[in-house]
């Protein structure tokens, strides 16, 4: 069975037919226009890349990025114009394997994002090629979040959707991670009352809470929290649990006490003393394990 030359245009023509929105297609650079590049995917007029679906650092040029001849895999975004030509995108397709690569990532890893905005709610900032949200509740600067736009931050992952293409992030819990990596237990910490509740008091150390549990704030029974220890008491403590991946710092000043109930009575003077204090008790906590 002979194939002619019209017989190969019509098989030609049905391929094309073929190109649909959302396919992947293998193509080949072969030429360039000012807002983009043509790319040979075998169709019978070549595809074309703009340049806005082409993810470039700051200063680089396409052709430096896409050098002709260049074989690579792209996805069909707009189908076929009077002239048979579709449009293509190279964005859709890193995209799509940094989704991949974020599904991989274990409970805690940091990412590094650059802030783009700000709006009611909080921060929007890109990760690579992709949008992502930070809740104004998540950042650590409160006030004067403009001033951030244009700066990198370094996050951790509260929530990401593939499927409803959403990232939000924790600027407050990165952090927090960071710092539970820099204290150990036994370790003296400064900070300031910033809460207290029925159960104990939090603890600001620098941009992260320790909880000062009612039971480790004095050998004796404390009858309240908030009238022993007010909103913006400066405070020394003794770390005596970390748990990472729950971002729990727990303190406690009751080790500090030479006596039950000193804390109650000569907090000033337990402040005070508290270096020699942690010291003496980090020597019995050694000796006790030796």
């Amino acid at each position: 069975m002979s194939f002619s030359h019209d017989d190969f245009l019509l098989a030609l023509e049905q391929q094309d037919f073929a190109f649909e929105v959302g396919q992947t297609v293998r193509g080949k650079v072969s030429g360039y226009e000012s807002d983009g590049a043509y790319i040979d995917i075998g169709g019978k007029s070549p595809a074309f890349l703009p340049e806005r679906e082409i993810t470039l650092a700051a200063g680089q040029k396409f052709e430096d990025l896409l050098p002709l001849q260049t074989e690579l895999d792209l996805v069909i975004i707009r189908g076929q114009d009077a002239d048979g030509q579709v449009t293509l995108s190279l964005r859709q397709i890193e995209i799509k394997a940094l989704w991949e690569e974020i599904q991989t990532y274990e409970p805690g890893h940091t990412l590094t994002v650059r802030v783009t905005g700000t709006n009611k709610g909080g921060l929007t900032a890109n990760f690579k090629s992709i949008k992502a949200f930070i809740p104004r509740s998540h950042v650590v600067q409160r006030e004067n979040q403009e001033e951030l736009i244009g700066q990198q931050l370094t996050v951790v992952i509260l929530e990401a959707d593939p499927d409803r293409k959403k990232l939000v992030l924790s600027q407050r819990q990165a952090k927090r991670a960071q710092r539970i990596t820099e204290l150990e237990i036994g370790q003296l910490v400064s900070g300031t009352v910033a809460d207290t509740r029925p159960f104990g008091a939090f603890v600001d150390l620098g941009g992260v809470s320790g909880l000062l549990h009612i039971n480790n704030i004095s050998q004796n029974y404390v009858s309240s929290v908030s009238a022993l220890l007010p909103n913006g008491t400066a405070l020394k403590a003794i770390v005596v649990d970390l748990d990472q991946q729950r971002g729990r710092i727990s303190l406690s000043t009751s080790v500090l006490e030479n006596r039950p109930g000193e804390v109650l009575e000569e907090l000033a003077e337990v402040m005070a003393d508290a270096e020699q204090r942690a010291e003496r008790y980090q020597k019995k906590v050694r000796g006790e394990a030796e």
